[in-house]
Parts: structure tokens; C-alpha cells; sequence
């Protein structure tokens, strides 16, 4: 046997590696028939824009089928579109094509030129790439086939272990849990969990002694800074979490699962670009379309993982959104009873409140 061990990074380590790469505007290579590079237009720099440009002509542009429909273009890729890069368009159009911000002070970005048929995965994988390092769901892509560009210190990875990556399971582990009272419980114990993928870690804060033979009354909610921390009306989760945290201590115990996924899963900075498309008149629905993302882009399956390991099974869970209830079943989670959480709207979240009902279905 070798006396030598092996120590190279995992999967998942060069996954967590790759975002950090992204975030910053590295480029990284995905290897499929031919290598290609891949960069998110929001962290592109002029520099990299200007090296691709002069050693190779063919540049793709590749946005999410949500983006292309507010541009006025066709998908014809299901779920994204694929744009030749024309020679004189540069790296300030690039960015107007990504960032609806930009679409008032830079309204002719047309014609387009499109790319139709063939293999699709890289460019896929490169959009969720980029969403779920929380970045706008544009990049541009190169074939390094014939391209003079050195690559000699990018990260890269095979396509079939990124494809392998996205269909594991979202596990979450348990990292520490700890005593803390509270304003409004004198028992409670935080649990700190960290995904074994990559990602943030989330929290579950259990309230008194739970009775896990029983259904238990759990809230799963996701961060929301601008509602939970600076008490904004914008939006109706600081009170939700306040009256979520009430209806636990009336019944004398119960879980708080506070997932952080801001935004519906987009992240701190494109909600508030969604903020900024509402108040130009778009709403909550249509500002995260016009991004390029979904309605919703949370994974509740981390929430079951978390329950799990909480070793609970059967919830009454406190939600006004039917989609929370669904994916929670169908990952395991025995929702005994749906618990109505009702608050008081005001002028300045009225017209999102009955988006939510409208368009997203709750329960309002």
C-alpha cells in the first residue's frame, strides 16, 4: 500500500471553490467534447472583456428564458437564449442585456442574433452557476477549441461532475446547539446547521420541550434583512416572524427554521434590484422575471433535511403558501395540519400582499 494519502479537494469543496470564482469574475472551465470558459456578465471586467474580444470572435451571450421574454426575444432553448456577441458591441452592452436596471438608460440593445440547437448543458449549467452564487443569470461563454487564451490557473471541472453535483441531495448537518432565552421565551435552544454542499448555514430555533411523537408546530422562514432586521413595510415577513414566534409560545413549544435564503432565494442584491424594478411600477412577480429569475427560487428540500435531522417528521406548519406545503411532502415531511399565519397589511405592501395571492397562490 501507497504511503502517500490523498488529499485533493472533493466535489463539493471545487463546486464552493468555482462560486467563489464567479463572485469575483474569474472565469472557470467546464469540460464537455470541447472546453469551454464560462464568466458571469455582472462580475466580468473590462480587462478579461477586452482579452476575449481580441484573441476570439465567438463570444455567447446565453441569459435565462425570463430575461429573454422581457427583451422581446424568443426562447429557443426552453429555458434560456443564446446570443452571438456582435464585434462592435462591448462590455457596457453586455451588462445593459443582463441588468433590467439598465434597460430605461439603455433601451436599443437589439437586433439580436440567436443561437439555435445543439448541446445546451454547458450553457444551462452556466446559468445556474451564476444563480445560485446569487448573481444575474447572464454569462458569457468561449470555446476554447481555437482560442489562444491561456488558462493555465482557472478553475475547471468535468460537466459530468457538475450534472452529478446538482442532483445530490441538499444535506445539512448540525454544528453546535446552544441554551438562549429569549424576550418572548425563557427556554429555547438554537440549532446551527451547515450544508454539507455548499452554501450558507441555517438555524432552528426550538422553543420549549418538544414532544416529537406528536406533530410539531414548526414556521419555516427565509431571511429577509430588509423585513426582519430594519422592520420594513415593504414586505409582510417581520411580521410574520413575530407572529410565527407568538403562536409557538402560546402553544408552549414548537421550531422556527430560519433558512437563509433572501429574496426568495435571489439574494440580498438582486432583491433590492427587484425593489428598485417595483418602484418603477413593475410587480414582485414581474421584477424578479424581468432579472431573469423565477417567482420562487428557495429549495425547500434544505428544510427537510433540517427537520430530519431534527428527528422531526410530522409538522403543523405555519404558511400561507401551498407550494412550502407540496415540496415538503414530497420530500418526506408529513404535514398533519397547515396553520393559518394572518397579519395586518398597510399602504406600502398592499399591492404585494395581493400579488401573492394573485399570482403566487397564498393564502391570504
Amino acid at each position: 500500500m501507497s504511503k502517500f494519502g490523498n488529499i485533493n479537494i472533493t466535489l463539493g469543496e471545487r463546486v464552493s471553490r468555482i462560486y467563489t470564482d464567479l463572485r469575483l469574475g474569474i472565469p472557470v472551465i467546464i469540460r464537455a467534447a470541447d472546453e469551454h470558459l464560462v464568466v458571469p456578465v455582472e462580475t466580468l471586467n473590462q480587462t478579461r472583456f477586452d482579452l476575449f474580444r481580441s484573441l476570439e470572435t465567438n463570444l455567447r451571450l446565453v441569459v435565462s428564458s425570463r430575461r429573454a421574454n422581457t427583451l422581446k426575444m424568443s426562447s429557443y432553448d426552453k429555458g434560456l437564449a443564446r446570443i452571438e456577441v456582435p464585434a462592435d458591441r462591448n462590455l457596457e452592452w453586455l451588462k445593459a442585456v443582463a441588468d433590467p436596471s439598465k434597460d430605461l438608460i439603455y433601451g436599443i440593445k437589439g437586433p439580436f442574433v440567436q443561437m439555435r440547437g445543439g448541446d445546451t448543458r454547458i450553457d444551462n449549467l452556466g446559468i445556474l452557476l451564476s444563480k445560485t452564487a446569487q448573481l444575474l443569470p447572464a454569462i458569457l461563454t468561449v470555446n476554447l477549441k481555437a482560442s489562444e487564451i491561456k488558462t493555465d490557473n482557472l478553475t475547471s471541472i468535468k460537466i459530468t461532475d457538475l450534472v452529478s453535483f446538482f442532483e445530490q441531495e441538499p444535506i445539512s448537518r448540525e454544528i453546535i446547539s446552544a441554551r438562549i432565552p429569549t424576550q418572548t421565551a425563557e427556554f429555547g435552544k438554537l440549532h446551527v446547521f451547515r450544508p454539507e454542499l455548499d452554501g450558507p448555514e441555517h438555524y432552528a430555533m426550538e422553543f420549549g420541550e418538544i414532544d416529537r411523537n406528536s406533530p410539531v408546530l414548526v414556521r419555516i422562514h427565509s431571511a429577509c434583512f430588509t423585513g426582519d432586521i430594519l422592520g420594513s413595510l415593504k414586505c409582510d415577513c417581520g411580521a410574520q416572524l413575530s407572529e410565527a414566534t407568538r403562536q409557538i409560545n402560546m402553544n408552549g413549544s414548537g421550531v422556527l427554521l430560519y433558512l437563509n435564503q433572501e429574496g426568495r432565494g435571489i439574494g440580498l442584491a438582486n432583491k433590492m434590484r427587484a425593489y428598485a424594478l417595483q418602484d418603477e411600477g413593475f410587480d414582485t412577480v414581474e421584477a424578479n422575471h424581468r432579472l431573469g429569475f423565477e417567482d420562487d427560487e428557495r429549495n425547500f428540500k434544505i428544510a427537510a433535511s433540517i427537520l430530519k435531522e431534527l428527528e422531526i417528521n410530522s409538522i403543523r406548519l405555519m404558511t400561507n403558501n401551498p407550494s412550502k406545503i407540496n415540496l415538503l411532502g414530497e420530500n418526506g415531511i408529513n404535514i398533519y395540519e397547515r396553520v393559518s399565519l394572518k397579519i395586518k397589511g398597510n399602504k406600502f405592501n398592499a399591492h404585494y400582499l395581493g400579488t401573492k395571492a394573485k399570482k403566487s397562490g397564498h393564502l391570504l
